[in-house]
Parts: C-alpha cells; structure tokens; sequence
C-alpha cells in the first residue's frame, strides 16, 4: 500500500477546491523541538479525514493550528472555512438549561427552536427536549452535543476524541450517528482518535502522523452495518496498527546516535 495515496494526491483533484489546505504547517516548542514539521494537508469539502498516531505525533496541535489556537512558535499556511464548531470528550451542554435550549444556544435566525428541535429527533433525543443534561445518560449526553454542532450547521467541525469516554458499544452507536449526520449534511470533519476501529469505520481517509509530519494518507472505501467483516477492513487495521507501532524517525535517530557513540558514552547520558 502507497504512503501517498488518497484524495489529497490524487491527479485530477483541484487542491484549491479544498475546503481545507495546510501548506508547510511548522509549529515549534523550542529552536530544536518540532511539533508540526511542514505539513501539507488538502482536505475536500464534506470528507471525514481521521488522524491517528502515537502520543506525540502532533495530532492535536494540527487540530490547534486548524482552529486558530495555540500559542507555540511557527509558519506555514492554514485555509479553512468560515464557519468552525468543535465537538471533544466533554459535551458542551449548558448545565442550567434544559436541554432544547442548551442545544439552541447561541443559534441565530428566527427557527432557532425548529432547528435545534429537528436536531435532537434526528440523534434519537426528542423526547428529552425539556430535561436537564444532568438528567440525561452518559450516551444521551454526547448525542445531545451532536445535536448542539448540527444545529449550526458547520462546514468545518473539528472532533477531539469525542467519544473516547463511552464505553465500546455506545462509542460504536454515537460514532454511526456522527456518520449519518456527516452524510446528511456533508460538513468537512477532522476527527483526532486513538481507536484505529473508530478511524477505519468512519472516515473516508485516514492520515497517519509520525514526529510532525504526514506519514500515511490512505482512503477508506469501507461502509455497511459491519465493515470489520470485510477482508479489507483487517488489512488496513492490521497495517495501520503495525506503521503506528515501528520505531519513529527520532527514536531511530537517537539509537543510531547512541550506537555510534559507544555504551560507554550511552551509560552517562542515561544515568
């Protein structure tokens, strides 16, 4: 399988129709720790594009520089939309507001209730528009945060392991959800996960970041209710899961440091 492939690389697609674009995105903590290391990243309008790696890899400070936060050193060139929610482990429910209006909170226009009603039925919640969040399960918390995002319709949404908090059943539900909503409404995502199932069964690409830079971009051409059934889906996984695991670019070049040094010099430096 190419390290370069998918829609990002593909010859007929225009880069600058993307909906996001990131040209030689460098972010620094210190002259000699690199975060981000000139990035490029090209991503369609309505794609769902998981970004997977180790602890580390700089995953989340993409995600940072994305939506215009963080405050370490760096250059590059960022696009995205005008329009950008986020959706992390936490749901951002108004605690003290039931729960139609904490997800009509914020909206704009004069059928803020009919939009933030039609999103709550369309995650399963309209029943519950009138309790509180406290009163609602775990599972219906984070459902009810969908429907906070789709309500305000996004062309961007920038997911930080939103679902890393629910056990693997409910994760496996909210995350089809999410995939329905996207194809719905066809919003570009970023999805930033440590579950390699999660990142397989719902994007359409999955990029693979190694000490700042993109190492894997590969499509997903996998749908259905089990896509794991699928030959397909242990291959990509297994691979996946095997390009994660291997030595890094820095851990490689750090024993070959300590390999030319000697042990002798190695037992100081790690004493």
């Amino acid at each position: 399988m190419s390290r370069r492939e998918g829609p990002t690389y593909d010859p007929v697609y225009d880069p600058a129709a993307s909906a996001v674009r990131v040209r030689g995105l460098r972010r620094r903590l210190a002259a000699d720790a690199g975060v981000l290391d000139g990035i490029d990243l090209d991503i369609r309008p309505g794609e769902l594009v998981a970004v997977v790696g180790r602890r580390g890899s700089g995953r989340r400070t993409l995600l940072r520089a994305l939506a215009g936060e963080g405050s370490v050193a760096g250059s590059g060139h960022v696009r995205v939309p005008d329009t950008v929610e986020h959706l992390g482990a936490t749901p951002r429910l108004l605690t003290w507001k039931r729960v139609l209006d904490s997800v009509a909170s914020g909206l704009v226009g004069h059928d803020t209730g009919l939009r933030a009603r039609r999103a709550l039925a369309a995650v399963g919640l309209a029943e519950r528009a009138d309790d509180f969040p406290g009163d609602l399960s775990p599972v219906d918390r984070h459902r009810a945060d969908l429907a906070r995002v789709f309500a305000r319709r996004p062309e961007l949404l920038l997911a930080d392991a939103p679902f890393a908090p629910l056990d693997p059943v409910s994760r496996i539900a909210v995350g089809r959800q999410l995939r329905a909503l996207v194809d719905e409404h066809a919003p570009t995502v970023v999805l930033v996960t440590d579950d390699i199932h999660e990142a397989i069964t719902l994007a359409d690409r999955v990029v693979l970041l190694d000490d700042g830079a993109v190492h894997l971009d590969v499509p997903v051409f996998l749908r259905g209710r089990r896509p794991q059934a699928e030959p397909e889906y242990a291959a990509l996984r297994d691979y996946l899961l095997a390009e994660i695991a291997r030595p890094s670019t820095r851990d490689e070049a750090a024993g070959a440091r300590v390999t030319a040094r000697g042990p002798a010099t190695a037992r100081r430096d790690t004493a």
